[in-house]
């Protein structure tokens, strides 16, 4: 280290200043693998990676599994750090001790934090994360920012006014830019529920609540979207997409599935099999079945949905390469465009 160096990083107030090269902050990145390998190519863009630390909103309509995917991060925070915590701020109260213990993830570790209103949310969670140190294992999760009211709304409602709230958008802009560097510097993971709205153009689109300052602060956005699936004329399940709406990891714009059925649950291995046949390791013989490169044996799509088949695959350095060049984003630093799409709100 240069002399000078030395001097200017002796000089400053900031305790937790290290030369660049050498900073935690950047270095350092604890990555939680899920249970469910397409969300972690959501969060990564690799079958090996997962959810990192820093601001995740997981947006869409109602019955879209937001929650089920948050659950799922918990759970995997909760396996590999055995006295991991979590704070879970609730204003939709859907999570219930039974839904918990149904995904195997124990209550008796989650401080339920129920809230009312914006500003409730921001002065609570600011006093809990200024007892948390780095190190301190603890798992945040917001559900849901998208049904929380300004107290401003709250309190008009009690005084009977109906004029229009403006102040929602500052007070949500206030909490983020509040909790992102704690969230950050003390490598604490943090998912956000949120409700999306169609704009009102020609062809409308998706887009998250709470204003532009969502999108500033989030590490990764993602746009939940569902459509049937059936068993001839009868409703068995859904499939789910994950529209990487933002993310500082994944090429944005990606499209991820997996499937949720009602008697089997979500399938594990599900959203893989189109990568597969890509990729090559996987081809189609005939209509209707599928044969790993390199065996004899056909099978049908439902078949495929076990460890069995996908394990070997997973493994397959040539396969995990190729996920990561599908979606992993380069380490070339490029301009980012899509700041100029967004406009400050002050």
């Amino acid at each position: 280290m240069s002399k000078l160096l030395d001097k200017l990083q002796k000089a400053g107030s900031v305790k937790n200043a290290e030369i660049l090269s050498e900073s935690s902050f950047f270095n350092i990145k604890d990555c939680i693998s899920t249970e469910l390998p397409i969300l972690n190519i959501a969060f990564s863009g690799d079958l090996n990676g997962g959810l990192v630390s820093g601001l995740t909103v997981v947006a869409g309509q109602s019955k879209s599994y937001k929650t089920l995917l948050s659950l799922y991060c918990m759970k995997a925070y909760f396996d590999k750090y055995e006295d991991s915590v979590a704070l879970l701020y609730d204003s939709e109260f859907g999570i219930t001790p039974e839904y918990l213990e149904m995904y195997g993830i124990d209550a008796s570790r989650i401080i339920h934090i129920p809230i009312e209103h914006i500003e409730q949310l921001k002065f609570d969670i600011v006093k809990r994360l200024n007892e948390i140190q780095r190190g301190d294992k603890v798992f945040v999760m917001i559900d849901s920012l998208g049904s929380l009211s300004s107290k401003k709304e709250v309190d008009d409602a009690v005084d009977e006014k109906s004029v229009a709230d403006m102040t929602r958008a500052k007070s949500i802009r206030s909490l983020l830019r509040i909790i992102t560097p704690h969230l950050t510097m003390k490598d604490i993971p943090c998912l956000v529920i949120n409700h999306v709205y169609a704009t009102m153009e020609l062809y409308s689109k998706a887009v998250v609540g709470g204003g532009t300052s969502v999108t500033y602060s989030a590490n990764q956005i993602f746009i939940v979207t569902r459509t049937q699936e059936k068993d001839g004329t009868d409703l068995v399940g859904y499939n789910f997409t994950i529209n990487i709406e933002k993310s500082r990891f994944v090429k944005e714009k990606s499209k991820l599935t997996f499937q949720v059925k009602f008697n089997d649950g979500i399938s594990k291995y599900s959203g893989l099999m189109d990568l597969a046949l890509e990729s090559g390791h996987v081809i189609k013989p005939k209509n209707g079945w599928y044969q790993k490169v390199g065996e004899d044996k056909n099978y049908r799509l439902d078949a495929t949905n076990t460890e069995d088949f996908w394990e070997s695959i997973m493994q397959d350095k040539t396969f995990q390469d190729y996920v990561i060049y599908k979606f992993k984003l380069s380490n070339k630093i490029v301009e980012d465009e899509t700041t100029e799409e967004y406009a400050e709100e002050d």
